[in-house]
């Protein structure tokens, strides 16, 4: 039972629109690039600004066949960079509607489960 004066059509529309609001401004971070680098450059790493990563780009200084740790690590933390930098642009996108979810991000509303998923299915 909904107390007098609830209009539960009016509900129902303002959430229609925000849902509509959320679509857009996903489909724009979708198409927005952001990049994150490493090493002082050496290591860059390119996301969309959903999370998802488009590029990848390796100095030929960083690439010491003698010590790939730190090589892995470099690449981590540009995708990590690039991550930080895609998820201040869904905050100033989305503001608190990028909160919902766990984790903060995009959480449940782009398939993770919080935090930001990499293709790969490593979480951040």
């Amino acid at each position: 039972m909904f107390p007098d004066g609830f209009d539960m059509g009016s509900l129902i529309q303002q959430a229609q629109q925000m849902q509509q609001q959320m679509e857009a401004a996903q489909q724009e971070l979708g198409e927005v690039t952001v990049t994150g680098t490493a090493g002082g450059g050496l290591v860059e790493a390119s996301v969309t600004g959903l999370g998802e990563l488009t590029g990848l780009k390796i100095s030929p200084e960083a690439a010491d066949p003698q010590d790939t740790e730190t090589l892995a690590d470099l690449v981590i933390a540009a995708i990590r960079d690039a991550n930080g930098k895609a998820e201040s642009l869904q905050q100033d996108k989305l503001g608190p509607l990028a909160a919902l979810g766990q984790g903060g991000g995009f959480g449940g509303l782009a398939g993770g489960s919080g935090g930001t998923t990499f293709p790969l299915g490593f979480q951040q």
